[in-house]
């Protein structure tokens, strides 16, 4: 997929409050600070079209993007930040949910990992209420340039075993380094097969 056009199209804080369209969406998630800003940034081939911070838990609405007029990137709040109080992470938690379990036309959601650590706890509870849910999903392994191959592979097959027993064996997963690049053309020839098979998020 070449991008020809990334536009942002407008910030939600909730469901009710997202634009009416009939683009088929692919959403974006991951823990604070796992380089998600990074990441959109290197699928979309712009350095600012979502905002990169040093701070984590920058993100706050549901941002929305309009990719070659044909498909919506979303860049969803993240989760688990621990400096947010409570009552933040309930609003962001609900936030998330209902765009997630609500969205008519949301094709899929690429949770991202921070390949760095083996399976962390918040990652694999978010996991198993997307499987419970039904929310169809892809794993992105970020940062995969900070980890030697080996440990990579590790994380990466830790993560797969403790979520077996949500997951069935067509769920797609991709390695990704936005210093890199490695992994782009992955992710955004999956987007593109999703939207040639309306919407699919099956392995492929």
């Amino acid at each position: 997929m070449n991008i020809v056009s990334a536009k942002f199209l407008t910030s939600a804080p909730g469901l009710a409050s997202c634009p009416v369209s009939a683009l088929r969406e692919f959403a974006f998630i991951g823990r604070s600070n796992v380089g998600k800003s990074s990441l959109l940034n290197l699928l979309t081939g712009s350095k600012d079209l979502a905002k990169v911070s040093a701070t984590p838990g920058h993100t706050q609405l549901i941002n929305f993007f309009t990719i070659n007029n044909a498909w919506t990137l979303v860049d969803l709040p993240g989760y688990g930040f621990a400096q947010t109080d409570k009552t933040s992470r309930a609003h962001f938690e609900k936030m998330i949910a209902g765009y997630l379990t609500g969205r008519g036309n949301l094709a899929g959601v690429f949770v991202l990992i921070d390949s760095r650590h083996t399976a962390q706890l918040i990652d694999l509870e978010f996991v198993q209420w997307l499987a419970e849910e039904a929310v169809p999903f892809a794993l992105v392994f970020s940062k995969v340039d900070l980890v030697k191959a080996g440990m990579l592979q590790r994380h990466i097959a830790l993560f797969q075993e403790k979520i077996a027993a949500w997951c069935g064996e067509s769920l797609a997963v991709f390695s990704t380094s936005s210093e890199t690049r490695f992994g782009r053309k992955d992710i955004l020839g999956f987007i593109e097969h999703a939207l040639a098979n309306e919407g699919s998020f099956s392995k492929v």
